[in-house]
C-alpha cells in the first residue's frame, strides 16, 4: 500500500459544546489538528437537525482551520453555495441523494473549493467509482449518519481497502475520509486499511482530556 502523508484528523463539532463552540475549536486547533468537520443535517435526509451557514460564517471568523463541511441534506444543489460563501473549504454531499452528481461536483470545484462524496454503510464503492477521477475526497460512513456516539462498523473495512486500491492503481488525487465511531484503536485499523483522514466527535469532545484524545488519533 502506498503510504500517504500523516493522517488528517477532523474533529466533528457535532459533539462539541455549542455554548462554547469558539473555545472548543480553539482547543482542537491548539492540539494540532488542521481540519474541523462540520456536520449539516436537515431533518429529511437524516433524522436530525444541526447547523446552517450562519454558524459556519460565525465560526469562520474565529479560526483558520480547514472547514470540512459534510452536507447530510436532501437538496445539496440548492444550499451548497451558501456554505461556500460562509467559509467552507470542502463540501461533501451524499451519493444517495437524487441529484446530478457529476454536475454538482463540477459546480463546487469550479467555485474554487474542494468537492467530496459520502457513502452510507449500505452503499457500495462501485456506485461512485466513475466519479473518483473528479473528486477531492470520498467520505466512508462507518455508522448510519444522523447521530454522534455510535459504534464503528468493522465490516466497512473492506470498503476502505477497495477504495484505496482503486485510487492508488489509477493515481487519482482523492483522499479517503472515514467517519463513525473513531477512537484510537479504530483509527489504527482505518489508517492500515488506507484512510487518509479521520472524523472523530464524541471520542474527542467527551474525553476528560480532549487534547490527549486528539493526539492519540495521530497514527
Amino acid at each position: 500500500m502506498k503510504k500517504m502523508k500523516k493522517v488528517i484528523i477532523a474533529p466533528s463539532i457535532l459533539s462539541a459544546n455549542f455554548a462554547a463552540l469558539k473555545y472548543d475549536v480553539k482547543m482542537i486547533e491548539e492540539a494540532g489538528v488542521e481540519w474541523v468537520h462540520i456536520d449539516v443535517m436537515d431533518g429529511h435526509f437524516v433524522p436530525n437537525i444541526t447547523v446552517g451557514p450562519v454558524v459556519v460564517k460565525s465560526l469562520r471568523k474565529e479560526t483558520k482551520l480547514f472547514f470540512d463541511v459534510h452536507l447530510m441534506i436532501a437538496n445539496p444543489e440548492k444550499y451548497w453555495r451558501e456554505f461556500k460563501e460562509a467559509g467552507a473549504d470542502l463540501i461533501t454531499f451524499h451519493n444517495e441523494v437524487s441529484v446530478e452528481k457529476n454536475k454538482l461536483v463540477e459546480d463546487i470545484k469550479s467555485s474554487g473549493i474542494k468537492a467530496g462524496i459520502s457513502i452510507k454503510p449500505e452503499t457500495s464503492v462501485s456506485e461512485i467509482e466513475t466519479l473518483l477521477p473528479y473528486l477531492d475526497l470520498v467520505l466512508v460512513m462507518t455508522v448510519e449518519p444522523g447521530f454522534g456516539g455510535q459504534s464503528f462498523m468493522e465490516n466497512m473495512i473492506p470498503k476502505i481497502k477497495s477504495l484505496r486500491k482503486i485510487i492508488d492503481e489509477n493515481n487519482y488525487d482523492c483522499l479517503i475520509e472515514v467517519d463513525g465511531g473513531i477512537d484510537s484503536r479504530v483509527a489504527s485499523i482505518c489508517v492500515d486499511a488506507g484512510a487518509d483522514a479521520l472524523v472523530s466527535g464524541s471520542y474527542i469532545f467527551a474525553a476528560k482530556n480532549p487534547t490527549e484524545a486528539v493526539k492519540s488519533l495521530f497514527v
